[in-house]
């Protein structure tokens, strides 16, 4: 009988894996959070609660996933010691806020190994310090307290983070507006989407600022199907 591989014959630490080619990033990089969640169908936005510590804060990478237990970090480190540069560090924490799984000395180790970005789903902490190194860190909320470095997890399996699956070499990007996530295998095709979808309200906000277009062409339509509207009636 033949058998196929599945998650559960991985190691729980998987040292490599498929990132999106460097082309692609830099082309994403060009497009804010909110075109990519559009585009996408509205879906890969993660939860409000991960949310920059500057809002100045901008990044496009691939995700090293890890998955930790709620306080602990010791995972975080071993991600840290397979990251390559441009790669973003994405923590299922289980949205702890009990203690910060990072702060200022694994920020300043992630910046010199060339780390994208950091997303936690659980507390970070030394806020001040990580903002003046200028480095894109997305947490739920801070804490002064200190993790443990003592229970085992995973590294670069799949993983929740803010409500959404996130997979090792997907697409990361984020902004003041939050994190989206984008399956890797349709980085390609959604960036022609997000160029048209960029266009397209260029297009509409110039048509507001001129005063030519303000209201919603779609509007009557929509209220119509809704049912506020009977057929053929307009606003």
């Amino acid at each position: 009988m033949t058998t196929t591989s599945t998650l559960h014959d991985l190691p729980d630490v998987v040292r490599d894996f498929t990132r999106v080619p460097a082309d692609l990033l830099g082309q994403a990089s060009r497009f804010a959070s909110s075109i990519f969640a559009d585009c996408a169908g509205r879906r890969g936005g993660m939860h409000g609660r991960i949310a920059p510590l500057d809002r100045a804060s901008r990044f496009c990478g691939s995700a090293l996933t890890v998955e930790v237990r709620p306080g602990d970090n010791l995972m975080i480190h071993a991600a840290m010691a397979l990251a390559r540069p441009g790669d973003v560090i994405v923590v299922d924490g289980k949205g702890d806020q009990s203690c910060a799984l990072m702060g200022a000395i694994m920020v300043n180790q992630c910046k010199a190994l060339g780390v994208a970005a950091v997303v936690l789903d659980a507390a970070s902490r030394d806020a001040d310090e990580i903002r003046e190194l200028g480095f894109p860190m997305y947490s739920v909320g801070t804490n002064p307290n200190g993790p443990t470095k003592l229970v085992p997890g995973r590294v670069n399996h799949p993983i929740q983070c803010g409500g959404v699956t996130v997979r090792p070499g997907d697409l990361v990007i984020g902004d003041a507006d939050g994190v989206v996530v984008v399956e890797r295998e349709k980085v390609a095709p959604l960036i022609a989407g997000a160029a048209e979808k960029v266009a397209a309200e260029r297009k509409r906000i110039d048509g507001i600022r001129s005063g030519k277009a303000i209201r919603p062409p779609w509007l009557d339509a929509a209220l119509q199907a809704a049912g506020v509207l009977k057929a053929g009636e307009t606003l």
